[in-house]
């Protein structure tokens, strides 16, 4: 048998919402062009490659165009898929090395839970470019080390945007989260949308990595510790956040396997 890979939506319990990602736990290793050429083959958002360690695995996550140091869903589908196909048993915990550190994944019933790091933010001047970039009023703008992240006025605003993305590829740091409160009535805590121009994904479904900047975001303006949260993409995603002011966020999400098949590549 060749090189199996699998594609599975994350953050979601319904095939064709939340984030796909592939998934490649890799028969040997390969190079970092196999891996890129691979992903730009799949032409999805991450393309997650696995090869097993002692107690645990290698991962690294590429989008079409380059390699990232962190990716949420591509993590939560490769738990899944290590789970669902037999690599690891329901009560083993999945360790993962990476560019970002250990992180861990355990299922928990239908969910499973992510250990990230946090990744906080600081208050930063906008470049008069983000405003036209972005096209709406927003409240308050800061800064961490994947992007923007934009408190917008009210999460219709959210939901409607329609950034200018050739114009956000032109500021300093291409890629901006936008987030507000939810209306008084809904189930969620926050809503949110991820767009990155600069890792050449305009907008990514639900995305895990800014989770972790959003979960100190809020606990400062909410303080609590656990949220609903919800990616208001197209495709829409739903993630349970804890984070208690440490080090770490708890991310939980559901996955759900919707192709899986051969890669007829011939190795380098």
């Amino acid at each position: 048998m060749g090189q199996i890979i699998t594609q599975a939506d994350a953050f979601t319990n319904k095939p064709f919402t939340g984030n796909p990602a592939a998934v490649c736990v890799l028969l040997t290793s390969q190079d970092e062009c196999w891996m890129q050429n691979v992903a730009q083959e799949m032409n999805l958002s991450e393309t997650a490659f696995l090869v097993r360690q002692d107690d645990g695995f290698n991962l690294r996550w590429f989008t079409p165009t380059v390699e990232v140091p962190l990716c949420g869903h591509a993590t939560l589908a490769s738990a899944h898929v290590l789970w669902s196909e037999g690599h690891l048993s329901p009560d083993e915990v999945a360790r993962f090395y990476t560019k970002s550190g250990v992180l861990i994944a355990k299922s928990q019933g239908e969910w499973i839970e992510l250990d990230f790091p946090v990744n906080h933010s600081q208050a930063a001047i906008a470049p008069p470019e983000l405003g036209q970039a972005l096209g709406v009023p927003y409240k308050s703008v800061l800064q961490n080390s994947i992007g923007y992240l934009v408190e917008l006025e009210s999460e219709e605003l959210v939901r409607q945007i329609q950034p200018n993305f050739q114009l956000l590829k032109t500021l300093p740091i291409p890629n901006v989260i936008v987030t507000s409160l939810t209306q008084s009535d809904s189930q969620y805590d926050f809503v949110s949308r991820f767009f990155a121009p600069g890792l050449g994904v305009n907008e990514d479904p639900v995305t895990g990595a800014a989770h972790c900047c959003l979960a100190s975001f809020w606990r400062d303006r909410l303080h609590k510790d656990q949220f609903l949260a919800y990616q208001a993409s197209s495709r829409g995603g739903v993630v349970k956040v804890y984070y208690d002011g440490g080090d770490r966020v708890f991310l939980a999400g559901q996955a759900v396997t919707v192709l899986r098949g051969e890669l007829f590549t011939a190795s380098t």
